[in-house]
């Protein structure tokens, strides 16, 4: 499948910033199951851009402007090329051993429920386990963008009961883990298959890791196993550690975000 990502984000302030700084996740690597056709960063302001690795091996782009800026636009725009590898993620960069990923953080620590919960779903084996815990909490967590934020942890989204895509992958996360099955937190684009191409961020779901098998990915948002119609693009610990943007700036007042994010089949695109 030939996926084509253009993403958007434009910053607006109140007053000019006097400088700014992000770090930014949004490049995605090539691995077994996905080969970067092209793929293009760019800022509309006198941006200095440096790529590097962070400690995981996500691409990084460092970007510092300096003021006065009264408004900024970030563009990322690329094609990927993604085949079925059942979900199983082979030949991607790994620094370290999957035990590393069985550390708790802040935003996946769980409470006595999720830890029940994740007790009361232990299953025959690692793979069983994984599926009967996606399943469920594809069952009982119900999609909302309303009553969480990107501070929410896995413990309060699942007494809630009510989530986005990043915290049904930190609950899911918090679970595996409590179970001692190294599990991390994935950032990237999901072509959906409804032809709705228009969306308002970009996806999150989870990798863990099953003995014999490797790290395999898993969707507890739409209650799958990862497909051809997702693009991977960093990892980490949890939301934090993979987040597309992340920064800080010197002045600005209040800022004005917009996103706009088109994500689809790009060979569907050309044929119609």
């Amino acid at each position: 499948m030939r996926i084509r990502v253009s993403h958007r984000t434009s910053y607006v302030y109140e007053t000019p910033a006097r400088s700014l700084v992000q770090l930014l996740r949004l490049t995605p690597r090539r691995y077994e199951g996905q080969h970067v056709i092209r793929w293009r960063l760019d800022m509309d302001s006198d941006a200095s851009l440096n790529k590097s690795e962070d400690p995981l091996g996500n691409v990084t782009h460092r970007a510092f402007v300096a003021g006065p800026v009264s408004r900024l636009t970030l563009t990322v725009e690329g094609e990927v090329e993604t085949w079925d590898a059942h979900g199983v993620v082979r030949g991607a960069v790994e620094r370290f051993a999957p035990g590393v990923f069985l550390r708790a953080t802040p935003l996946t620590e769980p409470g006595d429920e999720l830890m029940a919960f994740a007790r009361d779903h232990a299953a025959k084996d690692t793979l069983s386990t994984l599926h009967a815990i996606m399943g469920e909490l594809h069952r009982r967590v119900t999609f909302d963008t309303e009553p969480t934020h990107s501070a929410t942890t896995a413990e309060e989204a699942f007494t809630l009961g009510r989530g986005v895509c990043q915290d049904l992958a930190h609950i899911f996360i918090a679970a595996a883990r409590t179970l001692d099955i190294p599990a991390r937190y994935v950032s990237g684009h999901l072509a959906r298959t409804d032809g709705v191409a228009e969306q308002e961020a970009a996806h999150a779901w989870a990798e863990a890791f099953v003995e014999d098998l490797g790290w395999v990915g898993f969707d507890p948002t739409n209650g799958v196993c990862v497909t051809p119609t997702y693009v991977r693009v960093a990892i980490g610990l949890d939301y934090l550690g993979a987040a597309p943007v992340r920064g800080a700036r010197t002045g600005g007042g209040h800022e004005e975000l917009d996103v706009r994010l088109h994500v689809a089949d790009a060979l569907h695109q050309t044929q119609s």
